[in-house]
């Protein structure tokens, strides 16, 4: 079918940047990759991802002061005192499921 439709859509730049980038490294003209999502949708019959706020946020550690830094490494090793740890690649399955990575 050719393609005579346009799309203008309002972007932050660093975010076009990357995402352009990214889909350079890989080949797709974002055009091409724009149409794929709409696809997507499509055949999703909505958006093809989870749109939803994480059960938790990751801490910042570049925004804590040095005793809410501390603060937080006592919670951590308060966990591993009551046995509350699991094994790194089950901590790395998680992370990648609650944000979706």
């Amino acid at each position: 079918m050719a393609k005579s439709a346009n799309l203008y859509a309002r972007i932050e730049p660093d975010i076009k940047e990357q995402a352009e980038n990214i889909l350079s490294a890989l080949g797709i003209p974002a055009s091409n990759a724009i149409n794929m999502f709409y696809k997507q949708i499509i055949m999703h019959r909505g958006l093809p991802f989870d749109v939803k706020i994480p059960k938790t946020t990751p801490v910042d550690v570049s925004t804590l002061t040095e005793d809410e830094f501390h603060a937080e490494l006592d919670k951590g090793y308060a966990d591993m005192k009551a046995g509350r740890v699991k094994d790194a690649s089950q901590a790395f399955a998680d992370i990648r499921k609650d944000y979706n990575l």
